[in-house]
């Protein structure tokens, strides 16, 4: 009996300990676009090291988050930025909206997943890329061939049936337009995207959404991006993944601390776990390309020379562009965008 009691006061003090970690926590607001199915598995890794920070996501696709940030400018809502693009990123450094931040494991870190700036305010984590998710079931039916190029995708035979992201709203569908001028040349490339509208039967304002689409038969061809794209693959989905010879776009998902949070310690101790080991394997577990160099594993479905394939990205010259695009892409081609 009096080791049954010693127990039973034993549990009482852990359980009193967890919750008084509860109660005394503290939350931190975390706006992201990343998918909404990996923020449990995030949270509950770095709570694994600080049970005493809760993380509260907000969570939209890239455009909507940016957006949002922008017009809370003056108010802001969110402590961290985490899993955003950095082009949205350095938009947001032009603002002056961002914490000057150097975390623990900074220096680990490859040099382009770095704001190599003398007072950084963000830190790369992983890489996602473009890819075109191609349904073999929904081609053959329509008797489609499998495209291999962008310019592919501009072919007649091709009218009606391939979904794309809105870029306006979608990370991946500003990465795609971004890196079409980059490739082509800016006219050529307005050019190219003048083409593709004719084939496009709808834009999205999710850049995961193409691909699901494709998976699910409702569209022979989605152009999204590689993580998804294997995800869907490696469910069952009838999908070979297609990445254009041409070179592939891309953007980072980086973190920044927001200025003027009045969490700034938990905040700091958040974006440090941002670029430890632990979240670089965790990072891997989806993409193939990630900030801590030797840490990356073959992704199922991903190409082993991933990083080769991605275009030589003027992360620069696409953020201070960023407005001008998306002007120009909506008044061209946003007759076709889903409803918001």
């Amino acid at each position: 009996m009096k080791g049954l009691n010693k127990f039973k006061r034993l549990a009482l003090l852990a359980s009193t300990a967890l919750c008084s970690l509860a109660v005394n926590a503290t939350e931190l607001t975390v706006y992201t676009a990343v998918e909404a199915e990996d923020l449990k598995k995030y949270a509950a890794r770095f709570n694994e090291q600080h049970p005493d920070i809760k993380v509260n996501w907000v969570r939209d696709s890239t455009g909507i988050v940016t957006a949002k940030l922008l017009a809370e400018k003056e108010n802001p809502q969110a402590d961290v930025i985490w899993g955003l693009a950095a082009t949205s990123l350095m938009l947001l450094d032009e603002q002056n909206m961002l914490e000057s931040y150097k975390p623990q494991g900074y220096d680990k870190l490859s040099p382009k997943f770095r704001d190599n700036s003398e007072n950084p305010v963000w830190t790369g984590m992983d890489a996602w890329m473009a890819a075109v998710c191609f349904n073999t079931v929904e081609a053959a039916k329509h008797n489609l061939p499998k495209p291999s190029s962008w310019e592919d995708l501009t072919k007649p035979v091709y009218k009606d049936h391939i979904i794309m992201p809105n870029p306006n709203s979608s990370g991946t569908g500003f990465l795609d337009v971004s890196s079409w001028l980059q490739m082509f040349g800016e006219g050529k490339g307005w050019e190219f995207m003048d083409s593709l509208h004719q084939n496009i039967s709808r834009y999205t304002h999710s850049g995961s959404k193409p691909c699901k689409l494709a998976a699910a038969g409702e569209t022979p061809i989605g152009i999204s991006f590689a993580f998804r794209a294997a995800k869907s693959k490696k469910a069952g989905a009838p999908l070979d993944i297609i990445f254009p010879s041409e070179g592939l776009g891309w953007d980072m998902e980086a973190t920044a601390i927001v200025k003027g949070t009045d969490k700034l310690e938990a905040a700091k101790k958040l974006v440090d776990w941002s670029v430890s080991l632990e979240a670089n394997k965790t990072y891997n577990e989806g993409y193939a390309v990630v900030a801590m160099p030797g840490v990356a594993k073959p992704v199922e479905f991903f190409p082993e020379n991933a990083e080769e394939l991605m275009i030589d990205n003027d992360f620069g010259w696409a953020a201070s562009n960023r407005e001008k695009i998306l002007a120009k892409w909506q008044q061209r081609y946003d007759s076709k965008s889903d409803p918001k």
